[in-house]
């Protein structure tokens, strides 16, 4: 079994992680389209989880001042027997502390606390109830060390110009940097 593990790079793709979570949330979870739909994917990065070639999970990841949001997590429910949640979850902690964010925050269903322990995140000390799409949940906090290659102000322009994930291939705009300025009027 093989399983693959990468960020949203085409429309194709974000089709593939919109299919994986209307089959879980909408269908098995009976979530309503507009809940599940929530007009933030497009301001977030998406990541694929595949097991032999097909789309099996996904995680959407959404940016704030000092933390990091982990959403939309799920697996279709033939796969979960596979490590896939693990892979993506420890892919997408590498994504954030490369760009210089140690927590991550999140919200998991009263009955996957424990599930979520077991990758280091924990439920925090917060009074609040909190209830949507017909689902009770827990507000959780995953802590991590700093990255040693975190991207900073003082990283390489060209790396903070590169692709998403991509930080340490060349390219295109390192290629396009290969040819003399013309700088027209």
């Amino acid at each position: 079994m093989r399983v693959e593990v990468s960020i949203v790079g085409s429309a194709d793709e974000l089709a593939q992680c919109f299919a994986v979570r209307a089959a879980v949330f909408m269908v098995e979870q009976k979530c309503p389209y507009a809940e599940e739909f929530d007009g933030n994917d497009f301001s977030a990065t998406q990541i694929i989880g595949r097991v032999d070639g097909e789309p099996a999970g996904t995680v959407r990841i959404r940016y704030f001042a000092d933390f990091v949001k982990f959403e939309r997590i799920c697996v279709l429910e033939r796969f979960r027997t596979t490590d896939l949640s693990k892979r993506m979850l420890d892919f997408c902690v590498e994504i954030v502390r490369r760009k210089g964010f140690l927590k991550v925050y999140g919200h998991a269903q009263k009955r996957l606390v424990r599930h979520w322990k077991r990758f280091g995140y924990h439920p925090m000390d917060k009074d609040f109830k909190l209830v949507f799409s017909d689902h009770e949940y827990t507000e959780i906090l995953g802590e991590f060390p700093p990255h040693p290659g975190a991207i900073t102000l003082a990283s390489d322009p060209y790396v903070i110009l590169r692709r998403e994930g991509a930080w340490d291939e060349p390219g295109i705009l390192d290629q396009s940097a290969e040819r003399p300025p013309t700088n027209p009027h």
